[in-house]
């Protein structure tokens, strides 16, 4: 290795398996992912067979209880294994977040007996989720959500469309927040819906800047019926689930942005290293030196940001304030990296021959999903300075 070529990973792991977990996965990630990235990325193909492959690696349910057929990985293992996957491929390393958000209101809030009967499939069982919490007229003000549970004999009946939802039309199962009660946060409740019930049917998805791989498409329930059993906490508890979710997932995001935006810089390491101008590799000219240098920065704050709010949410303390910091620096991280790398590599950098442009346009959705980041400041600001209108 020449001392241009992009450096390792170096990571503080807890445990010597939490080591042989990052190894295995970096190993399907250089062997299955990473191969096939950029072309089925340009055809719009979804890796289901990935999922399956993870799956049967252990991989589909780290965070959660091996009771259940789960890893029982603490949190700062968990998001050092997405920004691995994302490294190799953000369809992959989010589809993994995507899942695990999924499966939190059962794996926190199910009863013994729903958890029993569903989780194994879930978490190791070859199953994919999907989150269902955003609609067409409600994204950023999540509580004014319109989906609607009305209770009969034998359960529940739920009609409405849900937005922007990964995983949409393929999943195996939807996490659902509905309405069942008054308008605002007090009147939803999550429900545990199969990804077969009668009456749900996933729409067309949407084209997309980045992201081709990973299916974004409305869901549609027309009066899908589901027992009472799938019901996930208490009637009225859906939106405190549905927030306490996001806060784990946030973390998520900001490890996947952190993978992207690490794959970036290695590639623009890579190929500065190479591509020579005026009898020597532009690597040597510190105009690129100093903006390499900002990337790694950048890209170690970040990690470094993720790992500390996921080292308090293991030990069981607050950690919401640090994931909404985590996800904004992170993705923003992931937007200006990868916006570097396009221009260290110039006229190739907007070439699809190269995967920076990829990066890129995959970076940018990562400002925008599970909460925009406008939304993080404004939790952040709450935390720090106290609600608004006191």
């Amino acid at each position: 290795m020449s001392d241009r070529d992009p450096q390792p990973v170096e990571r503080q792991l807890p445990t010597e398996e939490a080591r042989d977990l990052l190894a295995l996965v970096r190993e399907i990630a250089q062997r299955e992912i990473a191969p096939r990235a950029a072309e089925e990325e340009d055809a719009g193909r979804f890796p289901r067979e990935i999922f399956t492959l993870l799956s049967e690696s252990g991989l589909l349910g780290l965070p959660y209880s091996a009771e259940y057929g789960g890893g029982d990985q603490p949190y700062e293992v968990y998001l050092q294994v997405l920004e691995e996957l994302a490294a190799a491929r953000l369809t992959v390393g989010l589809g993994v977040s995507v899942h695990t958000l999924a499966s939190y209101a059962l794996a926190t809030y199910g009863t013994k007996q729903q958890q029993v009967e569903h989780l194994p499939a879930m978490l190791g069982g070859g199953l994919l989720g999907a989150y269902c919490l955003s609609e067409p007229s409600s994204g950023s003000d999540a509580a004014s959500l319109r989906t609607k549970a009305v209770r009969e004999e034998s359960g529940w009946v739920i009609t409405g469309t849900k937005a922007w939802i990964t995983h949409g039309g393929i999943a195996d199962f939807y996490t659902v927040m509905a309405r069942t009660g008054e308008d605002g946060p007090r009147g939803i409740t999550a429900f545990l819906v199969p990804g077969d019930a009668p009456g749900l049917s996933g729409a067309a998805p949407e084209k997309k800047m980045g992201m081709k791989g990973s299916p974004t498409a409305q869901v549609h329930f027309d009066g899908v019926r589901v027992p009472d059993d799938r019901r996930l906490g208490e009637e009225g508890q859906g939106f405190s689930i549905a927030l306490s979710a996001l806060d784990s997932g946030r973390l998520g995001i900001a490890a996947c942005a952190i993978g992207l935006a690490q794959a970036a810089l290695d590639e623009a390491v890579r190929y500065a290293g190479q591509r020579r101008q005026f009898g020597r590799p532009i690597a040597d000219f510190q105009g690129l030196r100093f903006m390499i240098a900002d990337m790694a920065t950048q890209i170690e704050a970040g990690r470094a940001l993720y790992l500390a709010a996921a080292r308090l949410r293991d030990a069981g303390k607050p950690f919401a304030k640090q994931a909404a910091m985590a996800k904004l620096h992170c993705t923003d991280t992931a937007m200006k990296v990868t916006t570097d790398a396009v221009q260290i590599l110039g006229g190739y950098g907007y070439t699809a021959d190269f995967p920076a442009e990829r990066y890129m346009r995959e970076a940018k959705v990562l400002q925008i999903v599970e909460g925009t980041n406008q939304i993080q400041r404004m939790v952040i600001a709450r935390h720090v300075a106290g609600p608004e209108g006191r």
